[in-house]
């Protein structure tokens, strides 16, 4: 069983793994922004992928729940 300083730095994994995600399909999208044709389609693309990063996010989140401390 994971202790709570594992669990913390699970957690803290999964974070760093959303942001940097998020911070290279950013980098993608501004490159792809340059051309302006389809701007919809390309809206849908970067609403798609950050859909997609937070549902795996939470999936995992919640495989790893936070442990409440007492006190």
């Amino acid at each position: 069983m994971a202790t709570p300083a594992d669990r913390d730095r699970i957690r803290q994994s999964i974070a760093d793994r959303l942001l940097s995600s998020l911070d290279d399909l950013v980098q993608r999208h501004r490159a792809l922004a340059l051309h302006g044709e389809h701007i919809g389609l390309h809206a849908e693309l970067i609403t798609a992928e950050v859909a997609h990063e937070l549902a795996m996010t939470r999936s995992a989140l919640h495989r790893h729940p936070q442990v409440r401390r007492a006190g």
